[in-house]
């Protein structure tokens, strides 16, 4: 159904459009318009419900007031809170943001990157999948307001949010040395991100300053399969005489169905085997034992990028925008102790 436009109002009441316009934009300062008559135009608007078309208007100005936001996986709990913080933040500062979920697919992250900037967003806030540094390297190069998140890609020159992944893994994986483990395994994605690495280096050198350095153990997970590989995983580490008395999970997806598949197999945790996860998981809550958890500053990694972005926004289109890199420190949650 077509709404009333501001022709519409101009034609009843036998007027300009440009009057009309400038009456509901707010902009007869001066009074070029009667008082009477900006009544009438304010009374027959409100009448015939008109609603000022924001996004006509916004573009006229040079800018749309919106975000675009990219996420990897909006089911993910760290996703969908960090989409909360980033909304509530950009809000503070008049910005509409536009969530999109990519399902850690580069050709989907390519259709959503096209999308925004045909829609004229006035920035992007990312989480990159693996092998999109070219969608982004495009963004860069046509000046485009950009902050990553979570992720990065040391060949491309933007500013980005990220926590210290090495420091976390590395005092997760000591956490379960301390406790006793000396045949850890790590479930980690199959793939080259950098974050993904850097926790792998932290496991790792753990590891290694523990003296563990030949019983390193690290089950790649594939995203599109991730049940069906941890379930193989899990039961190739608890077969008949394996020693594995913990695990260490690099994302909170991955300790979900991990977690899942070994209570299946009737294996007590953390009798049997202890666990440090990424991110809290609230599923845990109903385990008779708390899972020690590396607790990401979600809320404020939500808050610096739409605060980075904002700044980009502002700056003027010519300038050069300072690359700002944000590492923010994880802290071990551990309710064992």
């Amino acid at each position: 159904m077509k709404g009333t436009s501001i022709k519409d109002i101009a034609k009843k009441l036998e007027v300009s459009n440009a009057t009309v316009s400038l009456v509901l934009s707010g902009k007869d300062k001066d009074g070029r318009v009667s008082k009477e008559v900006a009544e009438k135009i304010i009374a027959t608007a409100k009448m015939m419900n008109y609603q000022p078309n924001n996004i006509a208007r916004s573009l006229r100005m040079g800018h749309s007031q919106t975000i675009g936001l990219i996420v990897a996986d909006i089911s993910n709990s760290f996703f969908s809170t960090l989409a909360f913080y980033i909304q509530e933040e950009a809000e503070k500062y008049g910005y509409t943001v536009i969530i999109t979920n990519t399902n850690e697919s580069v050709d989907k992250i390519e259709t959503m990157i096209n999308m925004f900037r045909n829609r004229q967003v006035d920035g992007f806030l990312i989480v990159p999948t693996e092998y999109s540094e070219e969608y982004i390297q495009k963004l860069v190069e046509d000046h485009v307001p950009l902050v990553l998140i979570d992720r990065y890609f040391p060949s491309v020159q933007c500013s980005y949010v990220v926590i210290d992944n090495y420091r976390a893994s590395l005092e997760a994986t000591r956490l379960l040395i301390e406790q006793g483990c000396k045949d850890i395994v790590l479930f980690t994605y199959k793939n080259l991100l950098p974050h993904i690495l850097e926790r792998k280096s932290g496991y790792m050198d753990a590891l290694a300053y523990a003296g563990l350095a030949e019983k390193p153990c690290v089950k790649e997970i594939r995203y599109s399969h991730i049940s069906e590989d941890i379930d193989k995983s899990v039961d190739e580490l608890f077969a008949d005489g394996c020693k594995v008395d913990g695990i260490l999970f690099a994302t909170n997806s991955l300790s979900m169905y991990g977690v899942r598949s070994i209570m299946r197999k009737n294996i007590a945790i953390p009798n049997d085997v202890k666990i440090v996860c990424f991110d809290k998981n609230e599923a845990f809550d109903f385990l008779p034992t708390p899972i020690p958890y590396v607790l990401q500053p979600i809320a404020e990694i939500g808050q610096k990028a739409v605060n980075l972005l904002i700044e980009q926004i502002k700056a003027k289109q010519n300038a050069p925008k300072a690359i700002q890199i944000l590492k923010l420190a994880a802290t071990l949650h551990n309710d064992l102790l």
